[in-house]
């Protein structure tokens, strides 16, 4: 499909390159006139285009409103935005990802490696959740389970060896959510002597020796582990830690990490069918909830997470158990009509509610 012809500023002033080629005093001149450039080059519909020009500019008047830029923009300003915003959780979702993509961008630009948006997106506990049609704590369905471990074991295409590197890097660091519900600051400090190839065990150190426990990988977890850690040695990548971000061993940051998760996620093909971010959070309740329809027991399960308190697992327990009967539920399977809609910018720039508007 060909891009979108908007009138006005976007069709005059699109320029001949891509957002990765923009400068970067574009963004800080007037990042509506960069947007608009950037929006017309994406395969979007018309009706989407106009919605996310409007959420853009509905983002950026709260910024001046602040006195705040793209530049200075933080995490708990982002997540303030969206929270003020009355419409559903699901729309404010729609913002949130467009902040995100954009932020991906312009930080790209600008040599950053943290995004603000992405991190608000990834938080289950963040206030702006706190709307309409707010649910429960999430996990994989079996459906997205399976093709996420498949998409795991599936062939690498022919890569240079510092992307066949990081795409093994980043296979593992999935599997160690998925298999053995490791946080992400485990496993950005994880180190190589924490575990073993061929062993199901891995050792979660902490500070304080009392809080040091250990988890066992499923089986799909160890095998893709196993061959990380067979790839790292032949790459003779330099420290201690099991997840490095380089050559030279520096640690992976977050950011880094997430994008692993959501690029694997998009990957296995189960994006589209979820309501909700499958995060690295969904992806350690989902080990959780293997656990519980195996029969291990809350308190076991609860040890192999690291939680202090035995209410936490069975807080997680009983999470799992709403969330099975809300799959087993006929209603669970049917359509929520009033969750389709997009906001649609009227004449005065404010939005109103589109039936049926969809990205091509």
């Amino acid at each position: 499909m060909s891009p979108p012809h908007l009138s006005g500023s976007v069709a005059r002033l699109a320029p001949s390159t891509d957002l990765f080629d923009q400068q970067r005093e574009d963004w800080r001149r007037d990042p509506q006139i960069a947007f608009d450039a950037w929006l017309a080059k994406q395969h979007f519909r018309r009706s989407s285009a106009l919605v996310y020009q409007a959420q853009w500019g509905q983002f950026l008047d709260w910024l001046r409103a602040r006195q705040q830029s793209l530049a200075t923009v933080e995490m708990a300003a982002i997540a303030e935005f969206v929270a003020s915003l009355e419409i559903r959780r699901t729309q404010r979702i729609r913002y949130l990802r467009l902040i995100e993509r954009v932020l991906d961008h312009v930080r790209e630009i600008e040599s950053a490696s943290t995004n603000p948006a992405r991190f608000i997106a990834q938080d289950g506990e963040a206030a702006w959740r706190n709307a309409r049609d707010n649910e429960p704590t999430g996990f994989l369905t079996h459906a997205e389970r399976t093709a996420l471990t498949a998409r795991l074991f599936a062939p690498l295409p022919v890569l240079s060896t510092a992307r066949r590197w990081r795409e093994r890097r980043d296979r593992a660091l999935i599997a160690v959510f998925l298999g053995g519900g490791l946080k992400t600051g485990e496993a950005g400090a994880l180190m190589v002597s924490c575990v073993r190839e061929g062993s199901p065990w891995v050792t979660i150190e902490s500070a304080n020796p009392m809080l040091t426990r250990r988890t066992r990988l499923a089986p799909f977890a160890t095998a893709i582990l196993d061959a990380w850690l067979a790839e790292r040695r032949h790459t003779e990548l330099a420290g201690n830690l099991v997840f490095p971000a380089s050559p030279s061993g520096r640690p992976m940051h977050k950011a880094t990490m997430l994008r692993a998760v959501d690029a694997l996620v998009d990957a296995a093909g189960i994006t589209a069918s979820r309501q909700s971010r499958a995060s690295p959070q969904t992806l350690r309740n989902t080990f959780a909830a293997d656990l519980f329809e195996s029969g291990v027991d809350a308190e076991q399960v609860g040890q192999w997470l690291g939680f202090v308190q035995a209410v936490s697992s069975n807080r997680l327990y009983r999470a799992w158990q709403t969330w099975i009967d809300q799959q087993e539920s006929p209603a669970a399977n049917e359509p929520d009509p009033a969750a389709a809609p997009l906001a649609e910018p009227r004449r005065d720039g404010r939005l109103t509610r589109k039936t049926g508007a969809r990205e091509s």
